[in-house]
């Protein structure tokens, strides 16, 4: 026994001494560049804000740290260990990286054992009515990589692995956005909620004075109704934010992977600043964009697909080899005559296929060509996402700068407003309209803050959130 089964890893050492030689022979198919583009040397809408220095995209942190807002980062670490989407894009990226192990193992041969024992009818001698044949062997197949087929084939898996990485970023990335984004309209909506209930503490008062100045036959009855009517409305206004605030924590709590009754986020009357966002290169928005990344690698894979298909062309070349021992008595199984081997290539290849292979290639190509297509279009759309959130940064910043001057100036008026009520001079109703200025104003702002808040997450995003392209694993 143990000086049989000798082919077997004979062939095995060729594999591993001699495979490395033969996977540097050829290699089918087109040698893959990046798809070339066009990138813009600035961003249109940067205009004063500060580009990045180098030492700016060294990482400080987590994006949302900018913020300084300790409930919100403990609500975004909660993401990448809780959220079900960021979870399944894990999963896929973990399928991706075992079709990559699948993958490699065709560098090897592939060996297999049998042992077996089959009873059959005796016809060739007398005796024995039932013949026994007891077997034993083992036996290996190696597929020489001459052409390139199973190199391609790692190259076209290692770069949808690659992708799949870029998804879980790019899911990450989004979910954590996404997070922000509705925390900060939270937290507004909280302001909102603080500012009608000043409103209403006001308008009740208002209410009251109304009341007494009827009783004492100053005021009519119309002044009492307009001012019930102000107090009611804003109360109604107040109960609404109620369900967009229950609606938004309800939503956090799903992003951070808890049933809505797990999580109670408290009230807080504050919405954190802007912080400053430097600005990359458009260039280096492709290395930081994972979105871009994972376009970028499925345009490889496809041009490697485009080998695999080439190749089909080739025959395949095979080493196989046998060994083992056969015999109808078991206790005489391992003897020398009973021992059987079998050594040899095996070169196998389509000669008519009617078409089939070049329809392939074919395909493949065009697979290639909607790859590249995907990837310009990813590029042109993050280029557009930082335009359109540093547009509107802008804007708002300006927008916000003229409402906040307009609240202020209307915040006197209901005072004077209502002075001038009381004096005699003017009717109720210019105390309701200033009433619903200032507080139409107020509100007019806070909407400002939280689409300025939004936007600024937007644009961190857009920017890649400070993710970089060398974090994608199998480089």
């Amino acid at each position: 026994m143990r000086r049989a089964l000798r082919c077997v890893p004979a062939l095995l050492a060729l594999g591993a001494a001699g495979g490395c030689e033969y996977l540097t022979n050829l290699t089918i198919g087109p040698v893959y560049h990046r798809p070339s583009l066009e990138v813009p040397p600035a961003y249109k809408e940067s205009k004063d804000w500060k580009p990045a220095e180098p030492q700016d995209l060294t990482s400080r942190g987590e994006w949302w740290e900018l913020y300084g807002d300790a409930d919100l980062d403990a609500l975004e670490r909660q993401v990448q260990v809780s959220n079900q989407n960021v979870l399944l894009a894990a999963a896929r990226y973990e399928q991706a990286a075992a079709l990559l192990g699948t993958a490699r193992s065709g560098y090897f041969p592939t060996v297999s054992a049998d042992v077996s024992s089959t009873r059959s009818p005796n016809t060739t001698t007398a005796g024995s009515a039932v013949r026994t044949q007891d077997r034993v062997s083992l036996a290996t197949v190696w597929e020489l990589d001459v052409w390139g087929r199973v190199r391609r084939t790692v190259e076209s898996n290692r770069e949808s692995a690659q992708a799949s990485a870029g998804d879980l970023a790019a899911m990450l990335l989004s979910e954590q956005a996404t997070l922000a984004q509705s925390y900060f309209q939270l937290r507004v909506t909280d302001l909102d909620l603080g500012l009608l209930e000043r409103s209403m503490a006001a308008y009740e008062k208002a209410l009251a004075v109304t009341r007494n100045r009827y009783q004492a036959g100053v005021a009519q009855r119309s002044d009492v109704t307009q001012a019930q009517t102000q107090l009611e409305n804003v109360r109604a206004q107040y109960l609404d934010l109620g369900i967009t605030r229950a609606t938004l924590e309800h939503a956090i709590a799903v992003l951070v992977g808890k049933p809505p009754a797990a999580l109670s986020i408290p009230r807080k009357d504050q919405a954190p600043a802007i912080p400053a966002i430097p600005l990359t290169l458009p260039s280096q928005l492709l290395e930081r964009r994972p979105d871009i990344a994972a376009a970028e690698r499925r345009a490889a894979a496809a041009n490697a697909q485009i080998g695999i298909a080439r190749a089909a062309w080739f025959p395949t070349l095979s080493l196989g080899g046998s060994e083992g021992y056969a015999s109808s008595s078991f206790s005489k199984l391992f003897e020398v005559p009973n021992r059987f081997w079998s050594l040899g290539p095996d070169l196998a290849g389509t000669l008519v296929d009617f078409g089939a292979r070049r329809y392939q290639v074919r395909a493949a190509i065009a697979s290639y060509d909607q790859s590249v297509a995907t990837y310009r279009q990813t590029v042109l759309s993050a280029f557009q996402d930082v335009e359109d959130n540093l547009a509107a940064l802008e804007v708002l910043a300006e927008e916000s700068t003229a409402e906040r001057a307009a609240a202020d100036a209307s915040s006197e008026t209901p005072a004077i407003a209502e002075n001038q009520y009381k004096a005699g001079t003017v009717d109720y109703l210019n105390v309701v309209s200033a009433q619903n200025a200032s507080l139409s104003a107020e509100r007019a702002w806070r909407d400002i803050t939280n689409r300025s808040l939004a936007a600024s997450v937007a644009l961190l995003k857009a920017l890649g959130g400070g993710w970089r392209s060398d974090a994608l694993p199998f480089n």
